[in-house]
């Protein structure tokens, strides 16, 4: 069993070094993606693989304001009212693969990303759950990449973000 799932692990290694390859490829072909992606990997907590995701699966970024961007990735707040009831307020739709490419270099920003650590901490301290401040942690990251992106500036902790 053993040399069976080395064979296997080893034909997956292979096909994972031919994607990484080909998406370089593909990075190098388009002057504009690869300006885009070395913008975005600037960004303490964002690395390459998540930058080449985001720049692939998200064209729009720089080209639309901050809150269409959080609607596109399904990170905008969506409110749940009907009358005089108010729920919960939730996140969804959008592109879930930028979503999902979101979640764990957010959770590493909060550790490493002054700007976004910050963020987090406040609304900790403040009583909020701590995956709903992440959330909220996804969504001002994916502001401050869609800020570079328009700008055309590499990652700056005083680079403004509303």
């Amino acid at each position: 069993m053993r040399r069976s799932v080395e064979s296997h692990l080893a034909y997956i290694n292979a096909e994972i070094e031919q994607l990484q390859q080909q998406m370089e490829q593909l990075i190098n072909s388009d002057p504009q993606l690869q300006q885009t992606t070395a913008l975005l990997a600037s960004t303490p907590g964002i690395g390459v693989l998540t930058a080449c995701r985001l720049a692939i699966e998200l064209p729009e970024l720089g080209h639309v304001n901050r809150k269409e961007a959080a609607r596109l990735a399904g990170l905008a707040p969506i409110n749940r009212d009907s009358g005089v009831f108010r729920g919960k307020r939730t996140t969804g739709g959008g592109r879930s693969h930028v979503r999902n490419a979101l979640y764990m270099p957010t959770l590493v920003a909060t550790r490493r990303n002054p700007k976004i650590k910050a963020f987090y901490d406040r609304l900790v301290a403040e009583g909020k759950p701590k995956m709903v401040a992440l959330v909220a942690c996804m969504r001002k990251l994916l502001t401050i990449l869609n800020l570079m992106a328009k700008e055309g500036k590499a990652w700056n902790e005083k680079l403004k973000t509303a």
